[in-house]
Formats: C-alpha cells, sequence, structure tokens
C-alpha cells in the first residue's frame, strides 16, 4: 500500500509537472504569435502591396477634344526630350522637332502625369524615364515600351512628386502616406516620421533628404533624425511649393518667398513676397519660377544681377527650371523657355500647341437646337463650339465663371447657364442676355443647377428653391417643408419635381412638397444627393457615398448590381438616351446602363482621367467631360 501511494504520487506529480510546462508552452505560444501578428500588423501598415505589369495601348472608340497639353515637366531621356502635363507625354527630338504624343487613356493610364525623371531603378538592369502618374502608379518607359508598378492602396497612388536615388531606390512623395520607398522588391514607408504628412516635394538623397509638405513646412530627414522647420524657425510660409539643393545648401520655396538653409540651419529669405513654384540652384545664381513673376534670377555670393535675364510677359505658372550644359530652361504652362548665356531675355522654343477648348477642366455640357456644343468649366467661364467642334466664342466675366449647369430651352432659344454668381442668360450665340442673382429674386447667388418646370425654371441653390416664371420669383426653403435647404440636383417628370439634396430628398407635385426622404424614413443608402434622373416611370438617384439606386413610384429605393456600391456620382452628372443611361463618378469612371438588358457596365478605357465631371449627347456622340479633359464616342459604340 505504501509503495503504491508513493507510485500514485510520483504520477500526480509528473502529470501536474506536464501540465505546467504545457500551460508554460501554450502561454509562450501564444505569447509568440501574439508578437508575430504585432510585427506582421505592424509590417502591413508600412508596407504596400503593388504590381508590376506591362501597360499597353487601349483600344478604345473615344476621340479627345483638343484641350490645352499644359507643360508639368521636363527630362532628357535617350537624346530626346520629353515633357509631361495632364494630356499625356510628349516627345521631341534633339532640333526640337515633334516626334509623337502618348496621350493619357490611350497609350497611358487615365491620370495626369505629375513628374519625370530618368533613372536606373534597382530592378532593371537599363536607366529608364520613370513617370509619376496622379492616380495610377508609377510608369517606366524604356523607349519603346512601358512597365507600371501600381500599388493597391490608393493613397500610395496619390503622388505629388518623385526622386530617383543613386542607390537606384526611388523616393515617392504622396498626400496622404508621406515618402515611400520603392528598392525594386518592396514599397514602403521610408521613416516612420515622415509616414501620413502631405510631401509637395523631394530633394536630396535617401541619407539627407528634404521634404516639402502642403502646410507644415519643411522636413529634413538626416542621421536617422528629423528636423522640422515652419514659420516658427524662419520659414516664410508653412506651404512648400519647391525645393533645390546646391552643396550644403537647401533653398525652400513657399507661397510667400524662399527660405535659405545652410548645413541644415535656417540662414535667410529670399525673394520675399513670391509665389515660388520652382527652383534651380547654381553656384552663381538661383533662379525662383513663380506663379505670375515669371522666372527671377537671384546673385548668389554679392554678384550683380545678369543683364540679359529680364522676364518674358508671357512666361507665367513656372512648373520647373533646369539646365543643360550652359542653357537654362523653364517649363511653364504654356510652353518651354531657353535662357542661354548669350541671349537677350527668355524665348520660347516649344509649345503645347493650338486647341480648340480653352480649359481641360470640364464642369458643364450641353447641346442646342442647333446642335453647337456649350462646354462649362470649373473656373474658366463657357466655350461655344459648332457642331464640327469648329470653336465659336469664349466667355468669361464676373458672373461666368465657375459653370454648374447649362440649360438649353428649345421653345426660347435661350440658354441657361447656372453658376456661381448668378443665373446668366444667353441668346444662341452666347451673346449675354441676362444676369439674374439675389438682388433679383433668387434664394442664393450660388445656382446650381437649373430645369426647365411647368411653365418657367426651377433652380437650385445652397439655400433652398426658387421658381421663375411670368409672374416672377418665389422661393422654397426648409421652412416650408424642403428635407434640406442645400439643393445639389434637380429632376423632372411632367408636374413633379424631384430635389436632390445634402440631407435626402423632396418631392414635389406642381410646386408643393410632396414627400420627404431620407435615410431615416426610407430605406435610402445615402442622404447626399447628387444627381437625379427621370427613366420611365421610375427615377435614377446619384448619391455621395452609396454610387445609384433607383426610386420606384411606390416610394421605395433599390439597389442595383454594380451602380449601387461605395462609390460618389458627381453633381449633375447622368444623362438619359433612348438607349442608355450614363452617370460620372469620382475616380471610378463612367457608369452606363443598357436600358434594354438593364444591365450596368463601367467604362475607364479612353477616358482622360477617371472623374467624369459632365455629359451630353450631340448628332450621335456622347460627349463625356472630365477634369482632365474632353472625348466623345459614337453612342452605337456603346454597345461592344
Amino acid at each position: 500500500m505504501k509503495r503504491a501511494s508513493i507510485a500514485y504520487l510520483r504520477l500526480a506529480l509528473a502529470i501536474g509537472l506536464a501540465g505546467a510546462i504545457g500551460l508554460v508552452a501554450l502561454v509562450v505560444w501564444r505569447s509568440t504569435r501574439a508578437m508575430h501578428s504585432a510585427a506582421n500588423d505592424v509590417r502591413e501598415e508600412n508596407e504596400f502591396r503593388f504590381v508590376i505589369q506591362p501597360f499597353a495601348p487601349r483600344l478604345t472608340a473615344f476621340e479627345p477634344i483638343s484641350s490645352p497639353a499644359v507643360f508639368f515637366e521636363a527630362a532628357q531621356f535617350q537624346n530626346h526630350l520629353y515633357i509631361a502635363g495632364p494630356a499625356g507625354l510628349a516627345e521631341y527630338d534633339p532640333d526640337g522637332a515633334f516626334v509623337r504624343q502618348y496621350s493619357v487613356g490611350r497609350e497611358l493610364p487615365g491620370s495626369p502625369l505629375i513628374a519625370v525623371a530618368p533613372a536606373v531603378l534597382a530592378d532593371s538592369q537599363v536607366q529608364e524615364l520613370v513617370i509619376a502618374t496622379g492616380h495610377d502608379g508609377i510608369l517606366a518607359f524604356d523607349g519603346r515600351s512601358f512597365r507600371q508598378i501600381l500599388p493597391k492602396s490608393a493613397d500610395a497612388r496619390d503622388i505629388n512628386a518623385i526622386l530617383p536615388t543613386a542607390s537606384g531606390h526611388l523616393l515617392i512623395g504622396t498626400s496622404k502616406r508621406g515618402v515611400l520607398v520603392y528598392d525594386g522588391k518592396r514599397l514602403t514607408i521610408f521613416h516612420p516620421a515622415l509616414d501620413r504628412v502631405h510631401a509637395t516635394a523631394l530633394a536630396g538623397s535617401d541619407s539627407d533628404l528634404w521634404i516639402g509638405t502642403l502646410g507644415h513646412g519643411v522636413l529634413h530627414f538626416h542621421a536617422g533624425e528629423t528636423d522640422s522647420f515652419s514659420e516658427a524657425q524662419g520659414l516664410p510660409d508653412p506651404q512648400v511649393l519647391s525645393l533645390a539643393i546646391s552643396g550644403d545648401t537647401a533653398y525652400v520655396g513657399t507661397a510667400t518667398g524662399v527660405a535659405v538653409f545652410q548645413e541644415g540651419r535656417f540662414s535667410r529669405v529670399l525673394a520675399p513676397g513670391v509665389l515660388a513654384t520652382a527652383l534651380l540652384a547654381t553656384p552663381t545664381e538661383l533662379y525662383v519660377g513663380s506663379e505670375d513673376q515669371g522666372v527671377l534670377p537671384i546673385p548668389l555670393s554679392g554678384r550683380r544681377p545678369n543683364p540679359n535675364l529680364r522676364p518674358s510677359g508671357d512666361l507665367a505658372e513656372v512648373h520647373q527650371l533646369f539646365a543643360s550644359a550652359d542653357t537654362v530652361f523653364a517649363v511653364a504652362r504654356n510652353g518651354l523657355y531657353r535662357m542661354s548665356p548669350h541671349a537677350f531675355g527668355w524665348q520660347r522654343v516649344l509649345d503645347p500647341g493650338a486647341a480648340v477648348l480653352t480649359d481641360r477642366n470640364i464642369s458643364a455640357l450641353a447641346t442646342d437646337a442647333n446642335g453647337s456644343l456649350w462646354v462649362g468649366y470649373f473656373d474658366r467661364g463657357l466655350d461655344l463650339l459648332a457642331s464640327d467642334n469648329v470653336h465659336i466664342r469664349h466667355v468669361e466675366d464676373e458672373h461666368v465663371f465657375c459653370v454648374n449647369r447649362i440649360l438649353p430651352n428649345s421653345k426660347t432659344g435661350m440658354i441657361n447657364v447656372a453658376t456661381a454668381n448668378g443665373l446668366v442668360r444667353f441668346d444662341n450665340t452666347a451673346n449675354e442676355q441676362q444676369v439674374l442673382t439675389r438682388s433679383d429674386g433668387l434664394i442664393a447667388d450660388h445656382v446650381t443647377d437649373v430645369v426647365n418646370y411647368r411653365d418657367g425654371l426651377a433652380l437650385a441653390t445652397p439655400a433652398g428653391l426658387t421658381f421663375l416664371d411670368s409672374t416672377g420669383a418665389r422661393s422654397m426653403y426648409a421652412f416650408h417643408g424642403l428635407v434640406n435647404n442645400h439643393v445639389y440636383a434637380l429632376g423632372v417628370a411632367g408636374d413633379e419635381l424631384l430635389a436632390g439634396t445634402l440631407g435626402g430628398i423632396s418631392l414635389l407635385t406642381k410646386g408643393d412638397i410632396a414627400a420627404n426622404f431620407t435615410t431615416a424614413n426610407s430605406n435610402l443608402k445615402h442622404n447626399w444627393i447628387t444627381a437625379v434622373a427621370a427613366v420611365d416611370s421610375d427615377w435614377l438617384v446619384g448619391t455621395y457615398g452609396a454610387g445609384i439606386l433607383r426610386l420606384d413610384s411606390s416610394g421605395k429605393f433599390h439597389s442595383m448590381e454594380t451602380a449601387s456600391g461605395d462609390f460618389e456620382v458627381n453633381p449633375n452628372t447622368m444623362l438619359v438616351t433612348p438607349e442608355f443611361v450614363l452617370a460620372g463618378t469620382l475616380g471610378q469612371g463612367l457608369y452606363v446602363l443598357d436600358r434594354k438588358s438593364e444591365r450596368w457596365t463601367v467604362i475607364n478605357d479612353g477616358l482622360p482621367s477617371l472623374n467624369v465631371t459632365a455629359l451630353a449627347i450631340a448628332n450621335g456622340y456622347i460627349y463625356v467631360g472630365t477634369d482632365n479633359g474632353l472625348v466623345r464616342i459614337p453612342e452605337q459604340k456603346l454597345h461592344s
């Protein structure tokens, strides 16, 4: 019995010890797993997934309507000059002769080009032309074809600047994730201290890097540490637009002058009050490119100004300055300028060429009874084009500046233009006939939409609705039952008027409120309504965050496959034709409903930008306006 008790005790101790060891092992395993999980979380937070893929030209039926090309940045590559801008990449031979154009939406992704620089990246054996796009990652061009380095994260694709380094790394300045580094294998945060800053400019190297920011001054990364400089440390303005390095001197261009740093320490301010958009430092002079003062040469080390360097009257909006041999070049919005040591003043050597349209940022489109196309701009007034797309007239004044909607009236021949500064009425040759503002009875000067309603007009404003007819003007707002004062979009079906607002939808019948729809009292998915259109007996409703919904005659909202989802429909960007319904989105391209098959498709290829801002139909063509140009496509091609 005694021996049995001892054996039992030994067994119990062994079991207890094994259990304890198992418990310790479990704790260690769980702890190790937690540490690995935390490490993976940190790695995923600081590392971005991406794909590298060939980029082939897109086969598309879209035809561009000539818009100003605009020059952003230039670089020499394989003995040719390449100039990048919103329209694409232009190639010129050594004599300045145009070779070819690589257009966004066709040979290139549908995104404006931001920056360009030659480099040998770590994953390549040859020099390539590295191109930063606004929203579609990085392109690398070897002279024959393009490859695309495309991050999965939209934040990593929102690029403002690039800087190739001698190590083969590519530093990338972004709006939301600060400075990234691509080493040929991984795309990561360059340094935790530089994460989530809005980087506007980069200069220096991997080990000694200057970073300009949108509103937090300039950062200097060196020896693993980061110094921050803003107004309190001598910077004339916290918004940094440009950078240049010369030896141990850094020049920081801001909205109100250029700060000089010697060996990482603030020294002085040059060109006070100048909006310094570009910088070039030479041993003898600092060239300061500006928004509206051309290029200002500032002598260094007590030298006198060069008398040859006088500003050119048409040299404005300077985006880049660079030197080649003994010649200084300025890349401006309207061309490439040259200043050689023996020349007098700046000479334009290249220009983007003539264009049909005045601007690239389209905000409204409409066609009148003559088949003419009216093109409204975000901040440049409007153009009138003949049916063959020949430019007839441009209008831009204190009222016709920011255009929200263009509404032709087939009965009167008048063209009603809703602007941020009133309702402007034109005849069919774009002669102003009348300007209506708050002083004329409108509830607000800012008119966001206008429709023909009953015997007059209905106007949407941020303060409510105004109705105009032969009896005058009357207004309606929340006090009268409108669901929200800020009205974005209007739609008409007989006596019904649908008003899309910031806070839901109001349905009016014969001018009176019949029903209100919000997320609180209906199955509406999002209160912010940006576009509405009557389709058969239903309404299609564009939202800012839930895509497109269908509202039936019983007041029920319905989601639709493909068209309903987490995306934004742009204000008043919905078009109904007998065969299709089209909707323009913010960054997601063009949504198209085939009314016969009731199927939605999404079109991206062929668009100069995926931010579709205006739509119109004329002479068998669908016109698609974006924030980066205008294209058209035969309506029947939408079937293919």
